[in-house]
């Protein structure tokens, strides 16, 4: 299909992804584009439905359409101890690290993100409390399980699994920490209540911080490189820093995702089982703020008054704002307020909390730099784009408020409207490239030199996209496995029920078998039209024809020594229910050649509910 055919499904596509965000909340713009093709159109095919803009149109009329769009949309694809070469490196390398650096009573605090039916947050339980003890493991760790799949989420809270899923669980964990109830597995309640699962959604909600280990395992592939970026930000956030003491947070990812475009948050620990460490970065709040408390001094002169510092940064023509060095907003002047969407409440909130913190620039890095340094930093063309697609330029500066002489109390933030300056900059710049074009062609000998650096630069950037071509490739197979996987349950289930269904109508077939078998009459059951589905031993033994040679045959037709034409119209009447029953007596002749007077009952045959579907033709010899 050319380009100009797939555009108008590519708008109807984004129309129902706009629906989606704006009636239930579900935001997959972020997701990749060929999986939710895909995972949308094969819910569109079991419904019958050929169209994203008729698809659309059924959901409004059928909202519990909704529920079943999502799960199949959100692969729930688990298993305990999923890679188990991984997890055993876990568990061998990374906890005992955890746990030693860790004091007695310290709590330890575990995110399992995208965690599906529970599987793999329950696998983090049974080995925290093989290395803990079941008393320690209450005590100290507190495991959040989080997905955007309430359905999902249920399941994992009734920890309550088939044989078939705990068969990835060694014997002795299994029948440590699993108990056996009506044929299934269910995890252990006094260790259950340490695991707390929630709706969390990974691309809009803020991340749990303070964590000492970060479970997200193919998650990260069903998105987009762009809200990767942002996920893994958050997810570096959440993590703990790396001290001299303690080795800080781990993330632990599946095998499709190699973080290879972000090393600068996370340094792979073992790359081939996927776990990495959070990159050390250097956090000097506390100690700014244990610094300030250090240094003052009892009976020590008394700050100033703020109370015209304020006024003065309230009225200021520049957006500013004002964080502690505890890392709380105490101001927002009012053009800030005005430009960025901020109002009274969102002072005494922490700083990490406000969208301001990372949008439009990763503020806190920047305010803490200059908490370190005690200069003012500056950060230049910051761009800001605005719902109506316009783009502004500022220029931001962080200001440390305080002198040698007095500890650091906050930092000052402000933001320069320089868009007007940097449009005029980029149309001198823009001047400047054509006078360099027309200087360029004097300079033949810079021309050469300058033509095999880029040679160079483009192979390289070449060679970084082949790389990403093909971490974005590896990412898209796997998500098609997860696919296949989910599909080929679904049809092992299928399948499981056809056989169970099977071996009813064989039992079925047994049992009615042996029944007309039982019987001296000779029996043959027709449908509506009359042919022949049943035909008895006795029946075979009567008119010498076997059942496979009558099947599906007209019984009128056929030819044997009972002139059945002549009870046409009444076995006509039994098989459309007009009749209850009919009885003739015919002459006949056996497959013997004997001749005998036979008595011929006709009775319909009702499926349930009452309606007919044929009749049964009882055959006897009359005794003379």
């Amino acid at each position: 299909m050319n380009e100009a055919a797939d555009a108008p499904r590519e708008r109807e596509f984004e129309a129902l992804l706009q629906y989606l965000r704006q009636n239930r909340g579900f935001d997959f713009s972020g997701y990749k584009r060929p999986s939710l093709v895909r995972r949308i159109a094969k819910r569109m095919q079991l419904i019958g439905i050929d169209g994203f803009s008729s698809y659309m149109d059924y959901l409004e009329v059928h909202p519990d359409e909704f529920a079943l769009l999502f799960n199949t949309i959100l692969i729930n694809v688990t298993a305990f101890f999923r890679d188990a070469h991984a997890w055993d490196y876990l568990a061998a390398e990374c906890l005992p690290k955890i746990l030693a650096a860790k004091k007695k009573d310290e709590p330890i605090r575990v995110w399992s993100a995208g965690c599906a039916s529970g599987e793999e947050a329950y696998s983090i339980a049974m080995l925290l409390a093989e290395a803990l003890g079941p008393e320690a493991f209450r005590e100290r760790v507190k495991i959040y399980a989080t997905d955007v799949d309430e359905e999902a989420l249920n399941v994992a809270r009734l920890a309550s699994y088939e044989a078939k899923q705990v068969e990835p669980i060694d014997p002795p964990l299994r029948d440590k920490y699993l108990e056996p109830q009506n044929g299934r597995h269910v995890f252990r309640l006094e260790l259950r209540r340490s695991i707390v699962f929630g709706r969390h959604d990974l691309t809009q909600d803020a991340p749990i911080s303070r964590l000492d280990l970060l479970i997200c395992r193919n998650t990260l592939m069903y998105f987009n490189a762009e809200t990767q970026g942002k996920i893994l930000s958050r997810l570096h956030f959440a993590l703990n820093d790396p001290t001299e003491e303690a080795p800080g947070g781990v993330l632990f990812v599946g095998r499709a995702e190699m973080l290879l475009t972000h090393s600068n948050l996370f340094a792979p620990l073992e790359l081939k089982c996927r776990v990495f460490a959070k990159v050390p970065q250097v956090n000097v709040r506390n100690r700014t703020l244990a610094m300030s408390n250090h240094n003052a001094e009892p009976g020590g002169p008394a700050p100033a008054p703020a109370s015209l510092h304020a006024f003065a940064i309230d009225e200021s023509p520049l957006p500013g704002i004002v964080v502690d060095a505890s890392g709380t907003l105490v101001h927002a002047n009012r053009r800030m307020r005005q430009f960025f969407g901020l109002n009274v409440n969102d002072v005494g909130r922490p700083f990490r909390d406000l969208e301001i913190s990372y949008r439009p620039i990763e503020l806190r890095s920047l305010i803490e730099q200059a908490f370190a340094e005690r200069r003012a930093l500056t950060q230049l063309a910051v761009e800001r784009r605005l719902p109506s697609g316009e783009v502004q330029v500022f220029d931001v500066v962080a200001t440390p408020l305080g002198d040698g002489m007095n500890p650091l109390g906050g930092v000052q933030v402000t933001f320069s409207d320089v868009t007007r300056s940097t449009t005029l900059e980029k149309e001198l710049q823009q001047s400047k490239e054509e006078i360099q074009t027309a200087n360029e062609e004097l300079q033949s000998s810079n021309e050469e030199l300058q033509t095999t650096n880029e040679e160079l630069q483009s192979s390289n950037e070449e060679l970084e996209t082949t790389n990403e071509e093909l971490q974005s490739t590896n990412e898209e197979l796997e998500t098609m496995n997860e696919e296949l996987q989910s599909t080929n349950e679904e049809l092992q289930t299928v399948n499981t029920e056809l056989r169970e269904r099977t071996e009813d109508l064989n039992r079925n077939n047994a049992f009615l078998e042996s029944v007309f078998a039982s019987m001296r009459s000779g029996a043959v059951v027709v449908d509506r039209n009359l042919n022949v589905e049943v035909w008895s031993e006795r029946a075979a033994d009567l008119w010498g024809l076997r059942a496979d040679e009558v099947q599906g045959q007209s019984v009128l037709n056929l030819d044997i020594g009972l002139p059945i034409g002549q009870m046409r119209d009444q076995i006509r009447a039994c098989a459309s229910g007009a009749s209850r029953g009919e009885e003739a007596v015919l002459e006949a002749m056996t497959r013997r050649g004997k001749k005998i007077r036979c008595r011929v009952n006709v009775r319909p045959v009702a499926v349930r509910g009452g309606e007919p579907r044929g009749a049964i033709l009882l055959m006897d010899e009359v005794e003379e």
